[in-house]
């Protein structure tokens, strides 16, 4: 068995030299390779993971590019919903509430953005604030949209329910029946003045027939005016009927005045005798349809009565510009 030479070492306190006991030796020699293996070990994990990503990295890169898919699906359902909605507002404005007579909704009213510069705020301060707070714009728009046009489709639901009673109060057939008429005499357009012979726009259609000629209502509604005069200026006595709706019809030179304001008429309803009345040259009763208080061609309200070949008739004589008798 060789023997192995003792070690020493200086100590300072005692000045003298000392035996290296060898637990001791073996200690600091062992604490020494683990310090140098740990650090060689510290760097080389700094190199590798700024290289090759750890599974904490790798997971969170995973859940980036998940969220970022259902980002793009996301948009892409947004402008298909778009699309569709845009298709439904079109419909809505140019059929079915055409149909009812109700004006579309502006523009300004479904494309309205919304108010207070601190909406967003929340959002703001992240990687991805931009791209959060256009897509939530996007997303606040089109609920806007979708309410409004909600709440016009409960409108026009409530339209389509009353539509019997809408399409009984709109006026709908002659004031005067066929079986009465001696004829058309005058219609809605430009036409001579009997009196002044001038050239002037008449508002109405003129219907010659006897004096005492029975006059119907052309649709249910409510009387709302009446007039009775001796004067021989402008229609004498004469009725104004609302519908509802926004129609009215008038019926002027009348002989004689059968209803009282605010009474409730029917279609067919006789309210009053053709007559002679005001700035009239002969018995006759003009006749106007207003809509949203804008006198239109009654030409276009008679379909409940008139046969196909009456109707073409009518808009001949209708088209003439003659004299009208007011």
């Amino acid at each position: 068995m060789i023997n192995k030479k003792p070690t020493y070492y200086y100590d300072k306190k005692t000045l003298s030299f000392k035996e290296v006991n060898e637990h001791d030796n073996l200690f600091f020699t062992t604490l020494k390779y683990f310090m140098s293996s740990l650090i060689i070990a510290s760097i080389m994990t700094l190199i590798v993971f700024s290289v090759v990503d750890s599974p904490k990295e790798k997971k969170l890169k995973r859940e980036i590019a998940n969220l970022e898919l259902q980002y793009i699906s996301i948009i892409e359902k947004m402008n298909t919903a778009e699309l569709v909605l845009d298709d439904i507002q079109k419909r809505d404005d140019n059929i079915y509430r055409m149909i009812f007579g109700v004006d579309p909704i502006d523009e300004s009213i479904r494309k309205a953005g919304f108010g207070g510069v601190n909406r967003y705020e929340e959002y703001k301060g992240y990687n991805y604030s931009e791209l959060i707070i256009a897509t939530q714009k996007n997303i606040d728009q089109l609920s806007k949209q979708l309410f409004i046009q909600s709440k016009s489709f409960d409108q026009v639901v409530d339209l389509a329910q009353n539509k019997a009673k809408m399409l009984a109060s709109i006026p709908a057939i002659q004031p005067i029946s066929n079986k009465n008429l001696n004829r058309m005499a005058s219609g809605f357009g430009r036409r001579i003045d009997p009196i002044y012979k001038t050239n002037k726009f008449h508002y109405g259609m003129d219907f010659s027939a006897p004096i005492g000629t029975p006059i119907y209502a052309t649709g249910d509604g409510i009387v709302e005016k009446i007039k009775k005069s001796r004067s021989k200026k402008d229609y004498g006595n004469y009725i104004l009927i609302n519908h509802g709706y926004d129609y009215q019809s008038f019926y002027a030179h009348l002989d004689k005045v059968l209803v009282s304001k605010g009474q409730k008429v029917r279609r067919g309803d006789i309210i009053g005798h053709v007559g002679n009345t005001g700035k009239s040259t002969a018995p006759h009763l003009h006749y106007e349809v207003r809509y949203k208080k804008q006198k239109i061609n009654p030409i276009n309200f008679y379909h409940n009565d008139l046969t196909p070949a009456e109707y073409e008739q009518m808009l001949f004589i209708a088209s003439q510009e003659n004299q009208s008798f007011d």
